[in-house]
Parts: structure tokens; sequence; C-alpha cells
């Protein structure tokens, strides 16, 4: 296959986190808007271009409350900065479809470059003869390095929150016409 252009398919995508809550357990999540501009070779992504942007007001880890202390000045300020945004800038191949995709990630207003393992899953042809790609992303991020640093400090010890956060994203794309 050469490169070609890719469209999301958000009814068959996520973008998942989780985070350590009082040290103890994980809290999960999800961003419900997102969209992704694609241009690869699903068998060879070195030279893809991949650039995601995330609605952070999109935040459901279904806890209203959460949601909205998240959405706040306290950890993203969404009414400032309303979108995640991840662009690569280097695809190392592993081999046997396993990729290291590394690139721009801007937070907050705060951009540092971020690594994540990306797995080509294959593609097929769905019953409306629209071609389809599948991925698989994993990842983590420390959400200090991005001014989310919030907190509060147990009686116990440590802290409420945790800084590393786990990013998981499953990714099926239709090819463009």
């Amino acid at each position: 296959m050469t490169k070609t252009k890719w469209a999301l398919d958000s009814a068959h995508s996520s973008v998942d986190f989780a985070i350590k809550h009082m040290m103890i357990a994980n809290v999960k999540g999800t961003f419900n808007q997102f969209d992704a501009v694609i241009e690869a070779d699903p068998e060879d992504l070195t030279t893809a271009s991949i650039e995601l942007t995330i609605d952070l007001a999109s935040i459901d880890t279904r806890n209203e409350d959460r949601d909205n202390h998240l959405r706040s000045a306290d950890f993203f300020n969404v009414e400032n900065n309303p979108k995640m945004t991840f662009k690569s800038a280097k695809i190392e191949s592993k081999g046997d479809g396993e990729y290291d995709v590394t690139g721009d990630l801007t937070i907050s207003g705060v951009t540092k470059s971020e690594t994540i393992a990306v797995t080509y899953e294959g593609s097929g042809v769905d019953p409306w003869g629209n071609v389809k790609a599948g991925f698989t992303a994993q990842g983590s991020l420390s959400r200090s390095d991005y001014g989310l640093t919030w907190n509060s400090a147990l009686e116990t010890g440590g802290v409420l929150v945790g800084d590393k956060v786990k990013i998981s994203l499953d990714i099926q794309a239709a090819k463009a016409e």
C-alpha cells in the first residue's frame, strides 16, 4: 500500500486514561470527543503523519463533580485551553506491526515530546465496501510536566491524585475517498 489519507471512525475508537487515586486504586476515564488526521500506509507507519485533537471538555470519569473539577482551572482549564493535541514527529518500527511514535503533545499551553507504543492491528473491508484499519496505542505521561499539579495531601501520607497518567487508545480509521 502507499501512503493515503484515513478518516477517524469515532464510533469504533476510544481515548482512555487511568490515574492513581489515594495511592491505592485507579480512576479511569475517557474523552468522548476527539478527531485525528492520518496519512499513512498502515503496513508501514514509519512515514505516517498523525495528528490527534481531543476536546478536553468531553472528559468523562462517570462522576459529574469530578469531571467538572477536571475541567476547572485546577486541572485542564478548558475555558482557556479547550484542546489537547498530539502531532507525530518520528515513527520507528519495532517489527511485527509494533511502532514507537514520538511526537509533540500539547496540554494547557505546554508542549513536550512524548513517545507511545502503537500496534497495527490489521485492516479489512466492512459490509459497505469501506477499507478500515485498526490501531492500539499505550503510553504514560507525568501530568506535572504540563503544569497539572493540583493535589491534596492525605492524613495517612501520600497524595490524593497520582502524577503518572496511563493512556490507552483504540483507533479505527476508514480509508478516505
